[in-house]
């Protein structure tokens, strides 16, 4: 028998076949699924092969939905040679053979397409590298990435490649991949209830769907299963989240939004996911607080003050006890009055003292601790809003050399309604002022 460190041949009769997924490979682009809108007559890569000009692409999606697949066909369709390298295990050296590869194919007749997974892991300069081989024609670049390009690939890359968004892939697309293993290995040994659960074990990743089936495969049942009995012996694939990456900023995006649009249900729902994608509860506390002071405003004061009770109340108890007080804040934020009044303001105050950022302030409001401050002018005609009427002295505070701005525009909703009442009322006094020379600026 044959020991570990054996490294004599084994007979082709004794190799292990290969895996459900690479026999399954679709064998031209008709095959492949879930991916029409990329793919079809009038989509983007259909309209590139039928106009006979492929040009760069970077394929940008979740795991398991065609990419490698796709880049592979296209070489086919193309007849150009296909050359595979991943980010995470090729560096310059590599790089330099792989180029001179292709100067001397296209010599010789023959183009190359150089397929790039995890093309975000190349650093800029790797990056750059491309740029003349892809400008000059020697390779038509296809690149895999799961991360956003935006953020992950330099502009000088994406300005000479066209990126195209591959879908996850949904249940019906994951269906159809399960009756294509039917139709080569058999039926799956599933009730309706279990082979539904199984597409939903996938979580939209095709590779991840095969390899499941092809263990049921290999149960060799006698009589189908349930999902009761399929949960047993088989577990769900990990969801996609990536505390950095991309679902990071979606996820939390689509939390802020859905308290923003006052969904109690979605808000808890995508701060689940982001739990259970392994999130960190203070950077979901923070982001909470966050919401409160942009989108409650001051329609609720009260819910600013609930948000850093709950972050306090979940360091003091941590994980799992202390999250369900972020889940209360979630669910509390979710259904408050909504005012954005005095984060439109901030921004709108900024905005003007960028503009107006060296104007002094008028000089009736400036302290005056010393003799020449006092002959310059300083703190003259000053008003004491606590010695007028109704405390109020309607002065200006604006520099001299800027008309007054409104920035804060209170809403009739929760608190904010009788702030608005306030806001109103000493602008009527404020224009009452003006009216009688108390105060000259507009």
């Amino acid at each position: 028998m044959a020991d570990l460190f054996d490294t004599e041949p084994r007979s082709d009769a004794s190799e292990r076949p290969a895996p459900l997924a690479d026999r399954l490979r679709p064998q031209s682009l008709g095959e492949v699924i879930g991916q029409e809108h990329v793919l079809g007559d009038d989509a983007p890569l259909g309209a590139m092969l039928a106009a006979g000009q492929l040009g760069s692409v970077i394929f940008w999606g979740p795991p398991g939905v065609g990419k490698t697949t796709i880049a592979r066909l296209l070489a086919d369709v193309t007849d150009l040679a296909f050359v595979q390298i991943s980010a995470i295990f090729t560096g310059v050296p590599e790089l330099r053979k792989i180029f001179e590869a292709a100067k001397l194919r296209r010599r010789n007749g023959g183009g190359t397409l150089l397929f790039v997974d995890e093309i975000h892991r190349f650093n800029k300069a790797q990056q750059d590298g491309f740029l003349p081989h892809m400008e000059d024609g020697t390779i038509v670049l296809v690149g895999a990435t799961t991360e956003n390009p935006s953020f992950e690939l330099n502009s000088a890359l994406l300005s000479r490649a066209q990126v195209i968004t591959l879908k996850r892939l949904d249940l019906v697309a994951l269906e159809k991949m399960l009756q294509r293993v039917e139709k080569a290995e058999g039926a799956l040994p599933l009730d309706g209830e279990a082979r539904e659960a199984l597409t939903e074990m996938a979580d939209g990743d095709g590779r991840a769907l095969l390899n499941l089936a092809e263990q049921v495969l290999g149960w060799r049942l006698d009589a189908p299963i349930g999902r009761k009995a399929l949960s047993e012996r088989l577990m769900r694939r990990a969801s996609q989240y990536d505390k950095s990456g991309d679902q990071h900023y979606n996820l939390i995006s689509a939390l802020h939004k859905s308290v923003r649009g006052s969904d109690p249900d979605a808000a808890l729902y995508w701060l689940a996911r982001m739990l259970k994608g392994g999130e960190d509860p203070r950077y979901l506390a923070r982001r909470i607080t966050r919401m409160a002071v942009e989108d409650i405003g001051l329609a609720d004061p009260g819910a600013q003050r609930l948000c850093l009770d709950a972050w306090q109340t979940y360091e003091r108890l941590g994980s799992p006890e202390g999250e369900l007080a972020l889940a209360q804040a979630v669910v509390y934020l979710a259904l408050a009055p909504k005012s954005n009044a005095a984060y439109v303001g901030y921004k709108a105050a900024m905005r003007a003292a960028k503009e107006h950022g060296s104007d002094a302030p008028p000089k009736h409001i400036l302290n005056a601790p010393t003799r020449l401050m006092k002959e310059e002018g300083y703190g003259a005609g000053y008003a004491y809003d606590h010695d007028a009427e109704d405390g109020f002295s309607g002065q200006d505070y604006f520099p001299d050399s800027m008309k007054r701005g409104v920035y804060y525009v209170p809403v009739e909703r929760g608190q904010e309604r009788e702030l608005k009442k306030r806001v109103e009322y000493f602008a009527k006094l404020r224009a009452a002022r003006r009216e009688t020379g108390a105060d000259t600026k507009n």
